[in-house]
């Protein structure tokens, strides 16, 4: 029986939303000898109004829909602006020169590292807020739940806002009224510092008594080099040395204080928030924040960083998230087949399917690169960019939910070299003052027009163009029910384990993916079922023209009952449209 995934009604929105991760500390810097562990004078650091409308004109015309702007919130760092009243934190407390975009120092205002003027940076952001919605497109901000910086302040918060941590009895490890949790008797120490004590880097002096629990549940006063150790964990009531038991009647403060945060970017025109680390607080929380904030803002959008496939249809029913990373899950099952694994075989997506069939792939954002996430060109993944165009086109059109790529991806960027912090680990540092080459040459010089890209780049960049118009353009990619063409096809010529195909159909049009994740070039036949033919009203006995939306090129049977055969390049996929 055909699979309608929820009959013809698939898709969330009236678009696919295609989502472009953009690092704006990196985006818009133009330094290209960049030193290792340089200063942000030395190595240049990117602007809110380096991305102008040239650049979001570039952005739209890949086929994007909405941008994630990351690392806008103010964070830690080692850079001193206390010319206004923004003083370097610690050394011993960040991660970088730079620091983490992840180490919240300000839930309500932006990096200053951004702003061309720093004490208009609030109104340089909501200046590039307003270019994009211009442009068409539609913003997406971090907001992080789970942790802040060790040196959080909330000095900044609107009037009427009471500072998180500024009411809390620091003499109790944990209360369902406090805002963190504490190591009670004991000062913090960094695992930066060595034993003898007097090695401390130079830079403010940082003291915590009492320590803080630290933002990855470790509720010690001396964290290791390998735990977040630069932030702190936020207390939603749950008593995590006490069995874990949620304590949320009454509701605790934080979860107001944190619905005020969202609120007040909803309010200065963010459209989606990409919400890290969901697992590490509460689903009731998300049950309560979400669905108050959208009485107010009904069109906001949640995405959900998520890695436990267990819980993923309760994040959607009862935290009320409209999609969630679909990391552990698609992400993996492609990557060990675009590594070329000796074991990797797509009966693994098969497993995903099955997993996600039953009403919520709808939900899931695909990806193959974020920032925590080896770039596929690096020599830590796959090495050659078109090694993971099959894997692209399956992410892209498996279902009706959003796809999403990481500046530079388009572009093979390749993350090589170690840059301070950061190790050469095939990861494009979040933590560093630094440069993206591959980038730089799309930049041009502010022009935004790729001429600086080798042909091997700017034909990457046409296939993602091309690939991603195609999920945008074609209503079965968006509203489509989905099909698996392995069980009828395990026989056939090509399908060996490393050829997936399917289908994706409405009643008005009808698309066949076929992709071949070998390294090599091959023949492959595919039969679509006695059901699907009876369903489409096609005769096994006369032939079908199909037309690759990807190559446009056609492909032609005389004769359906004989399958349609084809030759597939490697690592290459079709996009049948019949």
């Amino acid at each position: 029986m055909l699979d309608f995934e929820n009959s013809t009604n698939e898709h969330l929105t009236d678009h696919k939303l295609i989502i472009y991760q953009l690092f704006v500390r990196l985006f818009g810097n133009t330094t290209e000898m960049c030193k290792h562990n340089g200063s942000l004078e030395e190595n240049g650091c990117g602007k809110f109004n380096d991305i102008s409308v040239k650049a979001l004109n570039g952005i739209k015309k890949l086929g994007v829909s909405h941008i994630w702007y990351m690392g806008v919130i103010e964070h830690a760092t080692t850079t001193d602006y206390s010319a206004f009243d923004l003083p370097a934190d610690d050394p011993n407390i960040v991660k970088g020169r730079a620091g983490s975009p992840y180490a919240v120092r300000n839930y309500y205002n932006v990096d200053p590292d951004l702003a061309v003027s720093v004490d208009q940076r609030f109104e340089e952001f909501k200046a590039l807020i307003e270019r994009t919605h211009a442009q068409g497109l539609k913003v997406v901000l971090d907001f992080v739940p789970n942790h802040v910086s060790r040196n959080y302040s909330g000095k900044e918060a609107p009037s009427g806002i009471v500072a998180i941590g500024a009411e809390d009895n620091t003499s109790k490890s944990f209360s369902p009224t406090n805002d963190f949790y504490y190591v009670t008797g004991e000062a913090f120490r960094s695992p930066l510092l060595k034993s003898d004590g007097n090695d401390r880097q130079e830079g403010p002096v940082f003291e915590e008594i009492p320590a803080k629990a630290t933002g990855n549940d470790v509720f010690v006063a001396n964290p290791g080099l390998h735990d977040w150790f630069d932030t702190v964990k936020l207390n939603y009531g749950v008593d995590y040395l006490g069995g874990r038991k949620l304590y949320d009647d009454p509701i605790p403060p934080l979860w107001y204080k944190m619905y005020d945060v969202l609120q007040y970017w909803a309010a200065n025109g963010v459209d989606a928030f990409r919400c890290d680390m969901v697992e590490m607080v509460p689903l009731a929380f998300w049950g309560w924040v979400i669905p108050k904030l959208k009485e107010h803002y009904p069109e906001l959008i949640f995405i959900a960083e998520i890695y436990n496939p267990t819980v993923y249809r309760a994040y959607i029913e009862e935290g009320n998230f409209d999609y969630l990373y679909d990391k552990v899950g698609l992400y993996d099952s492609l990557r060990r087949l675009i590594e070329d694994h000796h074991d990797a075989h797509v009966d693994d997506i098969t497993k995903v399917w099955k997993h996600q069939c039953n009403g919520f792939s709808k939900h899931m954002l695909r990806f193959l690169e974020n920032h925590d996430e080896q770039r596929i060109a690096s020599r830590f993944f796959a090495g050659n960019p078109w090694f993971a165009k099959a894997a692209m086109v399956i992410a892209t059109t498996f279902s009706s939910g959003p796809v999403m790529l990481y500046f530079g991806q388009e572009i093979d960027e390749p993350a090589a070299g170690a840059t301070g912090y950061s190790n050469d680990d095939g990861r494009t540092t979040i933590y560093d003052y630094t440069a993206v080459p591959n980038h730089q040459r799309w930049m041009n010089g502010g022009a935004f027009d790729g001429a600086g890209l080798d042909e091997n780049e700017k034909a990457l960049r046409k296939f993602y163009n091309r690939l991603l118009w195609i999920a945008r353009d074609q209503e079965a990619v968006l509203q489509g029910a989905f099909f698996e063409l392995l069980q009828g096809n395990s026989w056939s010529e090509g399908f060996n384990g490393k050829t997936y195909a399917f289908l994706r159909y409405t009643q008005r049009e009808r698309l066949l993916i076929v992709a071949n994740f070998e390294r090599r070039n091959k023949q492959v036949r595919v039969f679509l079922p006695d059901e699907v033919l009876n369903y489409f009203g096609l005769d096994k006995h006369e032939g079908l023209e199909l037309r690759d939306l990807l190559s446009e090129k056609n492909i032609y049977t005389s004769r359906l009952g004989d399958g349609i055969a084809m030759q597939v390049v490697s690592t290459d996929a079709f996009i049948l449209k019949f």
